[in-house]
């Protein structure tokens, strides 16, 4: 996919990775972003960035009304929607005992909220015979993350549901990209090594100490040239693609290696 021209909606953009991407989406050309986050006002600040090629929606897209609102937006503003990024994601929880309530806002946010979008656009672009769906899971979802049973089970399930859309209607025109990223210095990385201790700040360490902590910018460019070529994974990364054929080849040697990186940290 070329960007230019495109109608683009990026969920969870007024900070880290969302950010980047809509700031980069508008320097490749897309005829309208939309900026979407819960985060009303930073949302406005990306929109305003970008100037009037741009448009802020402040909302809970982990909801039908929330998920409505944005696609209407851009469908008002720009037309049909070329581009859904589903972003937005949580971070919350850490083993069994986590709360029913972590465990409900990791489903809704990580992985409800894809389902939810995919439901809205899925038939219009079939229709149109045309359309890409790009979401944002983790190396977690290929991988797991040590500290956090929510985060890892939910971006397991954003990983699925991104393969099932492509494996479904990639032959009748829909496009689909996953983003599995490992470090990147966003402010829900930062908001985790500030973490006194326990098994939250242990996840956001594991993570410094895996590879090379990325910028936001650095993953909006890996997501542009992924786009362009159409591939399904979007690895900043290159070595979590090592990590998981390893996974794949021996899994109970890759357990017991990642056993050893959680003690180690």
């Amino acid at each position: 996919m070329e960007l230019s021209g495109k109608v683009v909606v990026v969920t969870g953009a007024a900070s880290g990775i969302g950010r980047a991407l809509a700031l980069a989406f508008a320097d490749e050309g897309a005829r309208g972003v939309v900026v979407a986050d819960l985060d009303g006002d930073g949302a406005h600040d990306v929109a305003r960035q970008i100037g009037d090629h741009a448009m802020a929606v402040g909302g809970d897209v982990a909801t039908e009304a929330g998920v409505d609102e944005v696609v209407s937006v851009a469908e008002d503003a720009f037309g049909p929607v070329d581009l859904f990024c589903a972003n937005a994601g949580v971070a919350v929880g850490t083993g069994v005992e986590t709360p029913d309530a972590d465990w409900d806002l990791s489903f809704g946010v990580n992985i409800r909220a894809h389902i939810l979008a995919a439901r809205r656009l899925v038939p219009g672009w079939l229709e149109r015979g045309d359309g890409y769906f790009l979401s944002t899971a983790s190396a977690a979802g290929l991988l797991t993350q040590i500290g956090s049973a929510p985060y890892a089970v939910t971006k397991h399930a954003a990983v699925a549901f991104a393969e099932w859309l492509s494996v479904t209607y990639g032959d009748q025109g829909l496009k689909v990209s996953c983003l599995c990223p490992m470090g990147v210095d966003t402010p829900l990385l930062q908001e985790g090594l500030a973490k006194p201790g326990g098994d939250e700040a242990l996840g956001a360490k594991v993570v410094e100490a895996a590879g090379e902590l990325l910028q936001p910018e650095q993953v909006a460019d890996a997501v542009v040239e992924t786009l362009r070529e159409e591939r399904f994974l979007v690895l900043p990364h290159p070595e979590v693609l090592t990590f998981f054929r390893r996974k794949a080849d021996d899994y109970d040697r890759w357990l017991a290696g990642m056993r050893r990186l959680q003690r180690s940290v």
